[in-house]
């Protein structure tokens, strides 16, 4: 059905994004919780356990 080429870049590209997802996950959650709570907290807060 697809060529060995197509089915290389296929394969590829899910690994690029497995990475990406991977790799973003966390930081695109915390980023979300930051913009959509009254009051916003502060970056520190969230990173530093000492905060």
């Amino acid at each position: 059905m697809f060529s060995e080429e197509t089915k290389d870049r296929i394969v590829r590209l899910t690994e690029v994004v497995k990475k990406i997802v991977h790799v973003g996950y966390i930081p695109f959650i915390l980023y979300i919780g930051m913009t959509r709570s009254n009051p916003r907290p502060a970056l520190i807060r969230l990173i530093s356990p000492f905060a």
